[in-house]
């Protein structure tokens, strides 16, 4: 490997198609890492894999990994540990939509169930096959990303909110539990435009603009310039100390809360 803040470092960053994932895999491969693109998108996630390697002559791989399907999020780390001969990185960052924007009482099991399916299990499948590899090796490194959605309780999104809230509480467990083996576990609070805000604003640029103005520095902070720098942190020697904790990326969206109140239909 080449010279960087990773350089021979094997990291696994889910839903790295598009977005935030795709933001941290393009920094990490800028930093010498080896990089799973885990992707349920085909197109996104090979395009990725494709930029890392003629951009920044990374050893970059896509996997098609679906975070909801246990056996396949295992797969994932097992392929990374076989290519590379260790799992130093897992940043868990894949999110798809578990359904439409609603009251509390108008969820679904199903909503509820999905968005914990993509946002606990999955993330909690993934660091429990990596950590017998990283802690044979004495050094790892995981990344949450979690969401200001949860922590100032938005309305509308009540599986997102849910499973995020729970994935900071096996975040700092995690932390505590792993602490005397060189394993390191914190989260992200982004406040980015990724791919799940792209989706959620499309066909609404009112909402969108709104949202920019309620942040303190007036906009939505970028993926690679703003949120991946962070993460790059958190995931290299100068984090080794710093374990259980929740970073708010977020051009200060979480000092007073943003106001997110969406015209939700009562009925």
């Amino acid at each position: 490997m080449g010279d960087g803040r990773l350089a021979g470092r094997t990291a696994i960053i889910t839903g790295a198609g598009d977005g935030i994932g795709r933001g941290v895999a393009r920094r990490f491969a800028a930093e010498g890492a080896r990089v799973l693109v885990a992707e349920i998108d085909e197109e996104t996630g090979a395009r990725t894999a494709r930029e890392l390697a003629g951009e920044f002559g990374a050893d970059a791989r896509f996997l098609r990994t679906d975070v909801t399907d246990r056996a396949q999020v295992e797969a994932m780390v097992e392929a990374a540990a076989e290519a590379w001969g260790r799992v130093d990185i897992l940043v868990n960052n894949a999110w798809g939509s578990a359904g439409p924007i609603g009251r509390v009482e108008n969820k679904s099991d199903e909503q509820l169930g999905r968005g914990f399916a993509m946002g606990y299990y999955g993330p909690f499948w993934a660091m429990r096959a990596a950590f017998p590899h990283m802690k044979r090796q004495g050094w790892g490194r995981v990344v949450n990303m979690c969401s200001l959605n949860g922590v100032n309780a938005h309305m509308g999104t009540l599986e997102y909110n849910s499973a995020k809230e729970a994935l900071r509480t096996l975040t700092r467990t995690a932390a505590r539990e792993w602490a005397p083996t060189g394993v390191v576990v914190n989260a992200v609070c982004p406040g980015a435009k990724s791919a799940a805000f792209a989706r959620r604003m499309a066909g609404n640029p009112e909402l969108e603009a709104a949202a920019g103005r309620a942040n303190p520095m007036g906009r939505m902070g970028d993926p690679e310039q703003d949120i991946a720098p962070v993460v790059l942190f958190l995931c290299g020697e100068d984090a080794r100390y710093l374990t259980g904790n929740t970073l708010f990326v977020d051009g200060g969206a979480h000092i007073n809360g943003v106001v997110w109140a969406p015209d939700l239909d009562a009925s």
